[in-house]
């Protein structure tokens, strides 16, 4: 067992994003595990996330069959971390601030990069990826868990989509995958 992706994705992108990746398994056949890695936070994600995310699903090693998801601590994951709404941001990037600053072909453009964290977790027909849920998985958790290929749930295992009774739409590839 060892880390994993260090060549191909910069450990700065998978820090800042709070994403931990390893991989267990002989050579050439690697079962690569993702870590939500920010458990003070309860696995809240941020575009930092996303882009972590997106990385890796990028630069598997080659041979990979197998990718499964985790959050660490109780939690898969809380959802989108609010703050990244508030004008502080998370760690500077004030993505309220950001999308307002962009036409409707710039906001449907990031919305896009956004989603690629979230698409290539079916989109892979040489991968099988797993979603292992603890906890809650809230919202964009609830999304990341359907974008896998099959969900293993704990007996603890809450899933929660608030944005409709919010009056939102999950537009992080949302609930298509129910559909599929």
């Amino acid at each position: 067992e060892g880390p994993v992706l260090s060549s191909h994705v910069p450990a700065d992108v998978l820090d800042a994003g709070g994403v931990t990746v390893s991989w267990s398994g002989p050579a050439g056949e690697p079962v690569v595990t993702v870590m939500l890695d920010r458990a003070e936070k309860r696995n809240a994600q941020t575009p930092a996330t996303w882009r972590a995310l997106a990385a890796v699903g990028e630069h598997l090693p080659e041979g990979t069959r197998v990718v499964v998801l985790r959050g660490a601590g109780p939690v898969f994951s809380a959802g989108i971390d609010l703050r990244t709404f508030t004008p502080e941001g998370v760690d500077g990037e004030r993505i309220t601030e950001q999308i307002a600053a962009l036409d409707d072909a710039g906001v449907s453009d990031l919305i896009a990069r956004f989603q690629e964290a979230f698409t290539w977790w079916h989109d892979r027909e040489d991968v099988i990826t797993v979603a292992a849920v603890q906890g809650a998985a809230v919202g964009a958790g609830f999304q990341l868990a359907l974008a896998c290929d099959l969900r293993v749930a704990a007996s603890d295992a809450r899933f929660a989509m608030r944005e409709t009774s919010l009056g939102l739409v999950p537009d992080l590839a949302g609930t298509h995958p129910l559909v599929r």
